[in-house]
């Protein structure tokens, strides 16, 4: 059976099924017993609602298991709690949400359905327990239709309420009051309280004698104010409320025109508030509607709320703003942000003690994983002079959250300290509860919590020396203070501060020969960046302030052979480091070189590949890798057509390519550049090159397809002397990167219009020339008719020095034409044109006997 808020309570239900069963005798007979088609459905029903029974038993042993493992799962709650409800378990039910409140604060909806629960149950006996649970849930959340319920319950179910005894009046009266404080302000709905709160007011009057004209004036007067005092506040429907007013007034004898909604015949100072709460309404009226708007995103109606406490905040009234806070709080309870923005503000206007500890504790139930919140609010309950019980209590429970650094918990113990010794020094804390013993547990705790995540970091660093600092200052113990130090060296050896920190500390106390002590400890560990060298020359620094000369003496001694080393360590760490960069700088370019190629010919068509492939043969490369490579570089490079110096442009830019030329070069004096950062571009170049000079032409290569730079450039140099001084920069850096610098030879290094390197160019050209001497030698032999045939030249990759063995060394090469056939017409055997030469017969021709 399931408790509906809006429907039914408890109790009316359960009196419903006591009435459905008439225990008369006279009550007629049930058709379900005569017709056995119906008692048939009645027993179906039975057995579908056996089946739901044992199915939500099962469910709520499900939650209940896993509200015992995990209490913080705020939907576990919620479902536990509405299972139980539908189930009527009343004893439960109430433990259950007492379990969910001590984690979590709970919605204005769950206390008006707790309250009304509670209310049907217990009857008039409960009304007290009824009142607290009203009481606690208006101070969870700002919520107007909680108050409302809170204030109609007293005056409907408090006796002395009822009854409009001077006693229930009051306290009523005082009910009101904080209504109106909470929400009072509220533009859209606070005028829902103003209005119990005059119709509350006007039954009283309804009650005084008539007889009683100086009790009944005090009445009509407090009613009065009442008006006076909702009119000057810009609320929602103020025109209607003026109206309200008039017609009251016209009944207590004063004559107005009830039907105007104008100021006419009103008081000055009424009139003067009333115009000036309705500017204040119209002036907040377009933030009212962008707060309400229903098909918005949560993002887009916090920023909305941001505007419009900007807006209020620009005003200056505090109370607003805090309403305002309130209302943002009720619709976005757990953002943290809405949160630690409305603290902030509280702390720097409001100051007030018991308003900042009921914001700060709703805070941080709302948003329990956020550290700075619960810092803040230590240090609040520390200002309004809290009880130690409290703030400890505050500090135990926060150690109970999941935060998401470690150097939360970390503020959190350090907040804690900071109020201990402001306590202790200050002597704030009434009969000696405070001693420096806290103080030493909470550093204990903080050490035995932290030092597993924070080995070697500043922030533990900084946790013992204010503990060291403490001993030494409060605790007056200088044997626990060095026991701190050594704790922390136990953790955190390599860190040379914490060396550093143990000798400030003896030396500032005094003690010269401990000090000393660690420095011999501690002068040969090895420690990051220069951290060895520091602690060395610290020492020679020491001695020379505070020791004598033997001592000094002694500590060079130690020290020199130290320090020569950690040169050595130094230059071979240096000399390591240069070469792997070295190393993956070659393998990083031979990768995007092997990476450039193999996207280009992926994105060839098979036709063109095959073409290639085709030509590849011919060429008689042995290398097909490289070949592929210079046949990719082909595609991608950017034919450039260099104009004369004297008919260029000063400047010039030519597709595919950054090109900057400028006038008065007259040579082709120029470097090839690779490994240069992509994001370079000509002007970079030339600052690179600005202490060199000379620079004429900038050829950027960049990608036909994408358009992005190759990490590829030529560089023209007016002569020959800025060129050599352009290769001295070779392996400097440009924008992090190191820039390979090299002499460009174009007319040396293309061939039949293809590129090829210059070493291979230059190795090609001498074969050559030795294979058509060899072909001319032949063909002036072999056509002695006059006939001359031309000679196709063949390039071998072989060296100069060449040694003929076995039967199968030459073979006729495939892009080369047989010698002995005509460059014009290829004649077959039966044509009558001579047989190609064997193998022995080529070696005859070029091997002089």
């Amino acid at each position: 059976m399931e408790i509906d808020s809006e429907d039914k309570t408890l109790e009316e239900e359960l009196d419903d099924e006591d009435n459905n069963n008439n225990d008369n005798g006279d009550q007629l007979p049930n058709p379900k017993l005569q017709n056995p088609k119906l008692r048939s459905d009645s027993d179906s029903d039975s057995d579908s609602d056996s089946e739901d029974e044992s199915q939500q038993n099962l469910e709520l042993k499900t939650l209940e298991t896993e509200l015992s493992g995990n209490p913080a799962n705020y939907d576990s709650h919620a479902q536990y709690i509405k299972l139980l409800r539908k189930m009527g378990e009343i004893d439960k039910l109430k433990q259950a949400r007492e379990a969910m409140n001590n984690v979590f604060p709970l919605s204005p909806d769950m206390w008006r359905d707790w309250a009304k629960d509670e209310a049907s149950i217990s009857g008039p006996e409960g009304f007290a327990g009824v009142e607290k649970i009203y009481d606690r849930g208006v101070f969870d959340y700002l919520s107007v239709s909680l108050w409302c319920d809170y204030l109609n319950y007293i005056q409907e179910h408090d006796p002395s309420v009822r009854e409009c005894s001077p006693d229930g009046i009051s306290k009523a009266r005082n009910l009101f009051e904080r209504a109106l404080t909470a929400a009072g302000l509220h533009v859209a709905e606070g005028n829902k309280i103003w209005e119990l709160y005059r119709e509350f007011e006007q039954a009283v009057l309804h009650t005084i004698d008539e007889n009683d004209i100086k009790a009944k004036e005090l009445q009509v007067q407090r009613i009065r104010n009442i008006f006076h005092r909702q009119l000057s506040v810009p609320l929602v429907n103020l025109r209607s409320t003026l109206l309200a007013y008039k017609a009251w007034e016209v009944k207590q004898g004063i004559d107005l025109d009830a039907k105007s909604s104008e100021v006419d015949g009103l008081s000055s100072h009424l009139a003067s508030a009333y115009q000036k709460a309705m500017e204040a309404y119209n002036a907040r009226a377009p933030h009212e509607e962008q707060i309400s708007m229903q098909n918005i995103s949560d993002t887009e109606k916090i920023q909305n709320f941001m505007n419009y406490l900007k807006f209020e905040k620009s005003v200056g009234d505090p109370a607003r703003v805090q309403v305002l806070y309130e209302r943002a709080m009720a619709d976005f309870p757990i953002s943290s942000d809405l949160w630690l923005d409305y603290t902030r503000y509280l702390d720097r206007t409001l100051k007030v003690g018991n308003v900042l500890r009921d914001v700060y504790s709703r805070a941080t139930k709302n948003c329990p994983w956020i550290g700075e919140l619960w810092v803040q609010y230590m240090l609040s309950l520390e200002r309004g002079r809290a009880p130690e019980k409290e703030i400890s209590s505050v500090f135990e429970k926060s150690l109970q959250c999941t935060f998401s650094t470690i150097e939360e918990y970390l503020d959190l113990f350090l907040t804690r300290v900071h109020g201990l010794r402001r306590r202790i020094v200050c002597g704030g804390e009434v009969n000696g509860v405070l001693d420096y013993s806290l103080i030493r547990e909470t550093f204990q705790h903080a050490s035995d919590y932290l030092s597993p995540h924070l080995k070697n970091t500043d922030g533990l660093l900084r946790l013992y020396a204010y503990w060291a600092r403490l001993e030494m200052n409060l605790g007056k113990d200088l044997v626990a203070a060095r026991r701190v130090w050594e704790s922390l060296l136990k953790i955190s050896g390599s860190t040379l501060e914490a060396w550093q920190g143990f000798i400030a500390m003896e030396t500032e106390s005094g003690h010269i020969s401990e000090a000393r002590s660690i420095y011999k400890r501690c002068y040969s560990k090895r420690f990051p960046g220069t951290g060895s060298e520091d602690i060395c020359h610290s020492w020679l620094r020491f001695e020379e302030e505070f020791g004598t000369l033997e001592d000094f003496d002694h500590a060079i001694q130690k020290v020199t052979p130290r320090l020569e080393e950690l040169k050595l360590y130094r230059i071979h760490q240096e000399t390591k480091a240069s070469t792997d960069q070295s190393e993956v700088s070659g393998k990083k370019i031979a990768r995007e070189k092997r990476k450039g190629g193999s996207t280009a010919t992926g994105k060839e068509s098979p036709a063109k590949r095959q073409k290639q492939t085709a030509q590849t043969q011919k060429k008689g490369y042995e290398d097909k890798d490289q070949l592929q490579k210079y046949e990719v570089n082909e595609v991608q490079e950017a034919q450039i057509d260099l104009e004369k110096t004297d008919s260029a442009p000063d400047e010039k830019q030519v597709k595919g390519s950054d090109v900057v030329r400028t006038k008065g070069y007259t040579d082709q004096c120029t470097v090839f550049i690779s490994n240069i950062h992509f994001k370079a571009n000509s002007e970079d170049i030339r600052k690179f090159f600005s202490d060199v000079g000379g620079v004429a032409s900038i050829r950027i290569l960049h990608d036909r397809n994408t358009g992005k730079s190759r990490g590829l450039a030529y560089v023209d140099f007016v002569d020959d002397e800025h060129l050599a001084a352009a290769i001295t920069k070779n392996k400097q850096l440009l924008f992090g990167k190191r820039l390979s610098i090299a002499r460009s030879d174009p007319k040396q290094n293309r061939r039949d219009g293809r590129r090829v390197p210059r070493e291979q160019a230059f190795a090609s050209d001498r074969r050559r020339h030795n294979w058509e001497s060899a072909s001319k030698e032949h063909v002036d032999t072999h056509n002695a008719s006059g006939s001359q045939e031309a000679s196709q030249t063949a390039t071998l990759k072989s060296d100069d020095n060449i040694q003929f063995k076995g039967k199968n060394i030459f073979a006729v090469p495939r892009n080369v034409r047989t010698l002995g056939l005509s460059a014009n017409k290829l004649k077959t055997v039966e044509e009558g044109d001579e047989k190609p030469k064997s193998n022995d017969e080529f070696r005859k021709m070029f091997i002089k006997e």
